[in-house]
């Protein structure tokens, strides 16, 4: 599977949508109501894995927080740390970190992307199913930190963005909704899919979509499955995230250039560093 386009084209056709009057994206069907003005602006890095998120975002915040309070917050599923933590524990800690992990990313096996199709299995059982959903709570808890910064009025840089558009390992809900399996798993993946739509419901203020090749991520993260970089790279330029601004960069470029040109599109939009 290849891009469609090279990083350097996505780029150059970068797309600017008109501002919105709220940040949020439309009609809640989430667990929770709340104001939908009066938040300090929230600039979400997406991309693959080798894209620099991490590295951006920790930078980003540095020089933000020059000019105005910001804080940073990663908002991605979380099994990596939460596992190494859990690994940590004496005597039992290994082999729960390696159940805990391993459910974690059997959840995410039965979504084989081709394109923009995705190809559903059934869902998982039991125990897998309440792994996935205890990630997808974590990252809720997360979330709602976000939000109460921003209400308190500080900006906040996020390492991803949670979507309720596409599911899968791709920040959206792990536990496919269209998917079929026991009743109590379907009415998990029913909860779930509540929570990623609250969460999508708030759109970020803008969006900064780090497009890398293939090649590049590998070399950066040359643990990882060449196949999930892949499907990773195919699925991110085809988010919406509610119809929030979405500004592509190149991040196959040298580091500096790729912060200075994000420190440049942040400043166009009223956020100096």
């Amino acid at each position: 599977m290849t891009l469609q386009k090279s990083p350097r084209e996505l780029a150059s056709h970068s797309a600017f949508a008109p501002a919105a009057a709220s940040e949020r994206a439309g009609p809640r069907t989430g667990p929770r109501t709340g104001p939908r003005t009066g938040l300090a602006p929230c600039v979400a890095l997406i991309g693959c894995d080798g894209s620099g998120k991490s590295t951006l975002a920790s930078d980003l915040v540095a020089l933000l927080n020059r000019e105005a309070p910001t804080r940073s917050m990663y908002l991605g599923l979380g099994t990596g740390d939460l596992g190494r933590r859990i690994g940590g524990i004496p005597l039992i800690g290994r082999i729960a970190e390696r159940f805990l992990t391993g459910k974690a990313s059997k959840a995410h096996e039965g979504h084989a992307v081709s394109g923009r199709n995705i190809k559903e299995k059934r869902l998982p059982g039991l125990a897998t199913a309440l792994a996935m959903f205890g990630f997808s709570l974590a990252r809720y808890r997360r979330f709602r930190q976000v939000l109460g910064y921003r209400r308190q009025g500080v900006q906040v840089i996020t390492d991803r963005y949670p979507q309720a558009e596409v599911p899968g390992s791709f920040d959206g809900p792990g536990l496919s909704w269209a998917r079929k399996g026991s009743a109590l798993v379907e009415r998990l993946a029913q909860r779930e899919r509540a929570l990623y739509e609250d969460m999508a419901s708030y759109r970020p203020t803008l969006v900064i979509r780090l497009n890398v090749d293939v090649d590049t991520a590998l070399a950066r993260k040359s643990d990882h499955q060449r196949a999930m970089l892949e499907k990773k790279i195919a699925v991110v330029p085809t988010l919406r995230f509610g119809g929030a601004q979405i500004v592509d960069v190149d991040a196959t470029r040298p580091y500096h250039d790729v912060l200075e040109g994000i420190r440049a599109v942040l400043r166009r939009h009223g956020m100096p560093s």
